[in-house]
């Protein structure tokens, strides 16, 4: 063990600045893979030699150490490289959001005020995750505004151990973090249907949907970010990049207009609808609503009714319910 921890284990107690440290990324001898004049098809001839040779002996303390220590920029991790369990050849560490790039991101959604839909085009990155990145975000400038300790050396460590996508400053040639218009599998669409056709009849998926479920909509209309498929296809049709762009920013302009007028129209229904009653000690406010017992609907579980949230029991937690299938369908 000592005779490793002096070879090859050596490497993994100083680190690689900027770079992950993952077991697989090194060979038998702690020599780093992407490394000029390392292969991983040397890694049987390595094998052969270890009861010949000390294990790294002629490690990163050689010609590779001594590379990175004058300064030349390490490669950048391959796939190969990001296995950090080498019996486990399936998975790849994912990267995660860099610091500045959190730091952009919450810039662009708090002080310029751009919606999560573009800052998630632009930067690629999914919406879910701009919108955590936004609210940690947030509550690490209160507590940095409220004088709480943060964990930044912690917070830096880890970083230093994963996979970061940086921040390029906006070039084009930036890629992107993850896909944003990957579609989950809807659940209508699971059953395998033979549906009949004419061969003279235009067939599109549109109409597959709808043969699916009626009302479901086509993929091009349920992913995350049907703008951008509207922007290929007038790109394709020789629209100039300058006309495309100023006309997906003006129809951003009027959805976020619209979206503030519905939920506008919905609060102030809710306020016409409800009955505030304060005391006269002021400390409370009682509101009341007016309800139909038609809201429940006729299983008694439409979310409309009262009690769709709480004190409803499932079924499955009542004395002697039957839980296993008793017959198949």
């Amino acid at each position: 063990m000592f005779r490793w921890l002096r070879g090859p284990g050596a490497v993994f107690k100083d680190p690689l600045p900027g770079s992950t440290n993952y077991l697989n990324a090194y060979d038998a001898n702690g020599r780093l893979f992407r490394a000029a004049g390392s292969n991983r098809k040397d890694e049987g001839k390595d094998a052969e030699n270890r009861q010949s040779t000390l294990p790294g002996e002629e490690g990163m303390e050689g010609e590779d150490k001594k590379n990175f220590a004058s300064g030349q920029p390490i490669p950048r991790e391959r796939p190969d490289d990001l296995m950090p369990f080498p019996l486990n050849r399936q998975f790849r560490s994912q990267p995660v959001l860099s610091e500045e790039l959190r730091e952009e991101i919450w810039h662009r959604s708090v002080k310029v005020g751009e919606s999560v839909k573009v800052i998630s085009a632009n930067l690629g990155i999914e919406m879910a995750r701009v919108g955590a990145a936004v609210r940690l975000k947030t509550v690490e400038k209160d507590w940095i505004q409220q004088g709480k300790p943060l964990a930044s050396p912690y917070a830096r460590a880890i970083l230093a151990m994963l996979p970061t996508t940086p921040y390029h400053g906006g070039r084009a040639e930036s890629k992107a973090h993850e896909p944003i218009n990957d579609l989950p599998v809807h659940r209508d669409t699971l059953p395998q249907i033979f549906h009949p056709v004419s061969e003279s009849r235009h067939f599109t998926r549109a109409d597959a949907g709808q043969v699916f479920r009626p009302g479901l909509l086509p993929a091009d209309a349920r992913i995350p970010h049907p703008e951008l498929v509207e922007l290929q296809r007038e790109r394709l049709r020789g629209v100039v990049r300058d006309e495309r762009v100023n006309a997906l920013r003006e129809k951003n302009r009027l959805e976020s207009l619209q979206k503030a007028e519905r939920e506008k129209a919905k609060r102030e229904k809710e306020e016409r609808a409800t009955t505030k009653v304060v005391p006269e000690s002021g400390r409370w406010e009682f509101r009341f609503k007016d309800i139909s017992v038609e809201d429940v609907g006729h299983t008694g579980r439409d979310r409309r009714g009262v009690g769709a949230r709480y004190g409803f029991p499932h079924e499955d937690r009542k004395r002697g319910q039957i839980k296993i299938p008793r017959r198949v369908e």
